[in-house]
This record gives C-alpha cells, structure tokens and sequence, in this order.
C-alpha cells in the first residue's frame, strides 16, 4: 500500500491576509481542495491522510471533504511544530502501507508523474526527496550580511515534496528524533540523520509551494496552463 500524510496545519504567516492560507481560493477553488484531488485521484494512492488544526476541523470537514465529496480520508491533528503534525499523519495511516509520501497541503501543483516516479523510486532505494536545480547564484552570509562563500551552482538544488519513503524506515528516523529531542527543517533531514542516503528525483519548477501573496497570482496561471 501507498499512503499520503498531507500537512496543512500551518499558520500561513507570511501570506497576512487572516486565513489559512490552505483554505484562499485559486481560481474558484481552495488551495487545498487541489492538493488533496491530486492524490485522490492518483490510482497508485491507496490512503490518504490529511493533517489540520484541530480548531479547523470541523470547517475542513464541512467546506473540503464534503463539499467536494472525498470520501475515506483520514484527519490528523497538527503538533506544535511539523514535525510533530507530521507523526501525528504518519500514525493515523493504514497500517498496511509500505511507501508513504509526505506533502505539503499548500503545493497543489504536483503532477502524477512526480506522484508515481516518486512511488516507483523510493521502492527500490527506500528514501526519495523531490526537487529542482536551483536558477540563481546563492551566497552564504555571516551574521553582518558579509558573503562568505559562494557555493557551486551546479551541486544546488531547491528541495519540494513529496518527500516518499519506506513506511518502518521514517518511523524509525522520527523515533530516533524524538528520543534525541532532535528537530529537523524536512522529513529527509531525519532519515539522513540515522545514516541513510536520500536520493533526489527531479520535481518540477511549477511544483511551488504557495507562501505568499504574489504565489496566489503565479499559482493561477499555473492552474490556466494545466488546464
């Protein structure tokens, strides 16, 4: 089995416009309803958990879930940081499920390429992370805003989700954490951390994750063009 832990109990802060931002239309349409109907309708997909504020459930049931009538998902309730939500997600999952991909609610532009070759990778190498060749130069700067290095380009890339891994091997990872009082910035930190390889798959420069304002406006042409 595949399952799908869909985090979308963050704040959205820095969108500023007093919503969370999962629930700000694009085009008609919550932002969210696109992620979760990406993976509803995957035919790799096999169970879906979705992970809210637990203040927002019951809006989430009622303006998500039934009024676009997906049936069999699963609710999860956020922790006080990512990581914490995403085991909360993790531990709401059919116990079956062997491959499990970790997403972020306010990127509904992943395609079922992503999706499958996701899937298909993390099979044969267990730990898969999704992203793109970064475009810009980057600098690294001290605390006075000195550049300090200028890393190789060629070696860069910018991270995106899924992150899909093997189901015991990222439990594992987050026990391990958790034990440590360890907290990481992605999913794939933690499986690092226990001395395993991730490999990166290509993603795709559409694959944002919208943050802010100017995002909602990128975001809708991007739904113009997949459509």
């Amino acid at each position: 089995m595949n399952g799908v832990v869909i985090v979308a109990a963050g704040t959205g802060s820095r969108m500023n416009m007093g919503i969370n931002k999962q629930f700000i239309k694009l085009e008609g349409k919550e932002i969210i309803y696109y992620t979760i109907e990406k993976f509803y309708k995957n035919e790799n997909i096999d169970d879906i958990v979705v992970v809210v504020k637990e203040d927002e459930a019951e809006f989430f049931r009622k303006e998500i879930l039934d009024k676009y009538n997906f049936k069999n998902i699963k609710l999860a309730y956020g922790g006080k940081e990512r990581q914490d939500s995403v085991y909360n997600g993790l531990k709401s999952l059919d116990k079956n499920c062997n491959i499990v991909l970790i997403h972020d609610g306010a990127r509904p532009f992943v395609s079922n390429k992503i999706i499958n070759k996701s899937i298909e990778e993390a099979k044969e190498n267990k730990a898969i992370v999704v992203g793109v060749p970064v475009k810009d130069t980057i600098k690294v700067i001290d605390n006075d805003k000195n550049i300090v290095d200028t890393p190789n380009r060629n070696i860069l890339w910018a991270v995106q989700t899924p992150q899909t891994f093997d189901y015991n091997l990222l439990i594992k990872s987050y026990e391990d954490a958790f034990k440590d009082g360890f907290y990481g910035t992605d999913d794939a930190m933690l499986v690092e951390r226990i001395g395993y390889k991730v490999k990166m798959v290509e993603g795709s420069y559409n694959n944002i994750k919208i943050t802010t304002q100017e995002d909602l406006g990128i975001g809708s042409q991007i739904l113009k063009v997949q459509e």
